[in-house]
């Protein structure tokens, strides 16, 4: 009885401690928001961008161009249509289900001049084709999955590695789509002339012809990023795949465009293991190419582009002012090499698209208003602050720190950390404010992989936090009650309970038998669930191995992978049944059934997620390296699914309308919003009191830290509550007015 009572005791003074915190004054409290609708985030459940690529496309078929966004660390699409009478853009994740499948990247170009845009991407060694058939909605026909060129003698796969980036333009400016990269295994670029309009006078047909093997006349070093101009080409007929001695080549991108207003094609290209771009200034003619010169600061001082690692550069009016901007984001395959949150940049072309100037605008375009945390964001929702709702925690493989070279290699240094984003919404209605992006000051040790978890493991009734990280194991945290907005740890113990799982440990506290205490399901790079029964108490848990095969879980894909990367995510539904999802390296949200008292066998395996959660508009989960997090935010039939990916952001999933997010807080002073209650003390009724109209919610709390009062009110200024079966004693009210500002008032109780 004395332990139950002193648990409760420190119980009861961390809720009022925290209930005081959300704000006695606006010097504690750096929360209080008031939003005018331009601080949330435009598109924070577009789950993020790494190494994006761009392209123009009416996808709502109202005459308007909009941008397509491809991320090829996960093959996403993320689909933006523009809204004229705005100015601005809507991201429509319901877009997804009318485009074909690509991967590695795509070009979009209207090769049969119908007015619509069609689709290029990569295809084992090649191009595959798609045309843009859309009538009454978005709609695309296989074209062919090789495209061929006559190499000499005969028709083959126009060969092209998943590392170039090809140039498709009307290079000769004949009318049809010319095709210009890289050979695969040399340094030469080569120019396959479409002769589509000399065969048949007219673009729609993709007759491709070898036509030169060092286009431009300029070279690319075996061993760096430097050109060398005016060469003479080594490759002679009938011999294509010839190489000559020291030829390499490991991946470059191209594009097309005009620089200096002679209507010739200069080039802009990038290359693997470097930041920078370099123009081609074409000083040929019509019929032959010859970069004359290059400027390896492009697009020029004070602003050279400089984005770890393999540029690529894309041209597109994004802001439909007739010029063409610059957007440059990373090509690289490689999952841990690239910039990952200012992985966008924008130059405004404050030129004319002949002779174009670029003025740097921002490193983080539409990616600045996305939830974005680097790469592989694991999310988790879970009652941070005490009150009641579910707050969003998120962690991550990394933020991208520095790049450098060691022994010509291109190493890049990444720092994982937690963020922590308040539920300052309603039961009805979330709404998710930023606190801090290194909850527990985690940044500081350099560490790789976090990924959350939080359960009280000391028995005072205050969630601690307990991250797993790359290495594959625990950092317990253990919570300091305070007063604090931001929560407060101690310092952080390494390799808790010696409990190791290999590496990329993804941990969930869950009381899983039902015996009243958390036990620990892990996670791994393996693909399998570890399950530790916590066989200890609430002050002193003992985590127990049972089974690394938890469930007979295994959520790999040999055919892609020989890693798993299993995050669970356990919990219960209205009517107490467990279920599980776990999120895989293959992007699949796995959905299992059958848990209870049946921990010792297989788990059943559910084949979607509909019985959870609306999916029926989009494809769901698209990405890398999926991390769920599930629960009902806003009190209705349906459960809301928040994912995580390796782009570094999270997709909404839910029938419900997706929440809307704060980047930041603003501080404001005490005077602005007062709320008045009285009289205070009062006995059986008191009025709350506001200086204007507003809408939101009430909360009561008793000093043991129990709701005693819940109401929502709308456009109101004044509001009485009766407290006649209230307890005596200090009562702590918070008025919560959604989107808005949060404040907190005590009010004395009489019998």
């Amino acid at each position: 009885m004395g332990v139950m009572n002193s648990q409760f005791i420190r119980q009861s003074i961390w809720h009022l401690l925290n209930l005081i915190a959300i704000i006695l004054s606006a010097g504690i409290l750096h929360g209080q928001t008031i939003s005018t609708g331009d601080d949330y985030l435009k598109y924070p459940w577009a789950g993020g961008m790494n190494s994006c690529q761009f392209a123009m496309i009416d996808m709502d078929l109202d005459g308007n161009k909009d941008p397509l966004v491809f991320d090829r660390h996960g093959n996403r699409l993320l689909p933006f249509v523009y809204l004229p009478d705005q100015g601005d853009y809507r991201f429509r994740p319901d877009l997804f289900r009318y485009f074909p499948e690509m991967h590695d990247w795509m070009v979009l170009k209207d090769y049969n001049y119908d007015g619509r845009e069609d689709i290029f991407t990569y295809e084992n060694g090649g191009i595959r084709v798609f045309r843009n058939i859309s009538e009454e909605h978005l709609r695309f026909e296989l074209v062919t999955n090789q495209l061929q060129s006559y190499y000499f003698s005969g028709y083959v796969n126009l060969f092209l590695t998943s590392v170039d980036y090809p140039a498709i333009e009307d290079v000769d400016l004949d009318g049809d789509l010319d095709i210009l990269t890289f050979f695969g295994l040399g340094s030469y670029v080569q120019y396959h002339k479409n002769l589509s309009m000399e065969k048949y006078g007219h673009a729609d047909s993709l007759d491709y012809r070898l036509e030169e093997q060092c286009w431009g006349g300029f070279k690319e070093s075996e061993s760096s990023n430097i050109l060398e101009l005016n060469v003479i080409c080594p490759y002679k007929e009938p011999a294509p795949f010839a190489m000559t001695p020291g030829d390499r080549h490991t991946g470059s991108t191209l594009l097309i465009t005009h620089l200096n207003g002679d209507q010739l094609p200069d080039l802009i290209l990038g290359d693997v293991g470097y930041p920078g771009l370099i123009s081609l200034i074409n000083g040929g003619t019509s019929d032959t190419a010859r970069m004359i010169s290059q400027d390896t600061l492009f697009p020029g001082l004070p602003d050279p582009v400089r984005l770890f690692s393999f540029p690529a550069a894309f041209l597109q009016d994004a802001n439909h002012d007739g010029q063409d901007e610059l957007i440059i984001s990373p090509f690289d395959p490689q999952l841990a090499v690239a910039e990952n949150t200012r992985s966008v940049w924008l130059y405004n072309n404050i030129g004319t698209n002949g002779s174009p100037v670029f003025s740097l605008q921002t490193k983080s375009f539409l990616q600045e208003e996305m939830l974005d945390f680097g790469s592989s964001s694991r999310p988790v929702l879970a009652d941070v602050d005490g009150d009641g709702l579910l707050d969003l925690l998120v962690g991550n493989e990394g933020y991208y720190d520095s790049s450098y070279y060691a022994l010509g290699l291109l190493h890049t240094v990444y720092h994982s950390s937690i963020a922590y984003y308040r539920n300052t919404g309603s039961a009805n209605s979330p709404l998710f404010s930023f606190i801090t992006n290194d909850l527990g000051d985690l940044s500081k040790y350099g560490l790789k992989g976090l990924s959350p978890t939080q359960a009280d493991l000391n028995g005072d009734a205050i969630p601690d936090l307990l991250p797993g990280q790359e290495d594959g194991s625990l950092i317990y945290l253990e919570r300091i009650p305070s007063s604090a907005l931001l929560p407060e740890y101690q310092i952080p113990v390494f390799q808790y309970q010696q409990i190791d799982v290999g590496l990329s440990s993804a941990p969930q506290l869950f009381d899983l038998d039902r015996d009243g205490l958390s036990d620990l399901v892990i996670g791994e790079r393996g693909g399998n669930l570890n399950y530790y029964r916590n066989s200890g108490t609430a002050e002193n848990p003992v985590f127990t191995f049972v089974t690394d095969s938890l469930g007979k879980v295994n959520v790999t894909d040999y055919s892609l992978s020989w890693d798993g990367f299993s995050v669970p995510c356990f919990f219960r539904l209205l009517s107490g049944e467990t279920r599980l999802l776990a999120g895989s390296e293959q992007g699949k949200v796995f959905h299992f059934k059958d848990i209870d008292s049946h921990l010792q066998e297989a788990f059943t395996e559910v084949q979607d997620l509909k019985e959870l959660l609306d999916t029926t508009l989009y494809k769901p989960l698209t990405g890398w390296r999926s991390a769920p997090a599930i629960a009902n935010l806003d009190a209705d039939s349906k459960m809301e699914l928040i994912a995580g990916n390796y782009s570094g952001g999270l997709f909404f999933y839910s029938a419900s309308a997706s929440p809307p997010v704060l980047p930041y807080i603003h501080e404001i002073p005490s005077s602005t919003l007062t709320v008045s209650l009285f009289p205070n003390p009062c006995r059986s009724v008191f009025q709350i009191t506001f200086p204007q109209l507003l809408s939101g919610s009430i909360r009561c709390y008793s000093i043991a830290g129990n709701m005693i009062y819940s109401k929502d009110f709308r456009d109101l200024q004044h509001i009485t509550v009766s407290t006649s079966d209230w307890p005596s004693g200090l009562i702590i009210c918070q008025v919560i007015i959604p989107d808005k500002i949060i404040r907190v008032e005590k009010l004395m109780h009489l019998e």
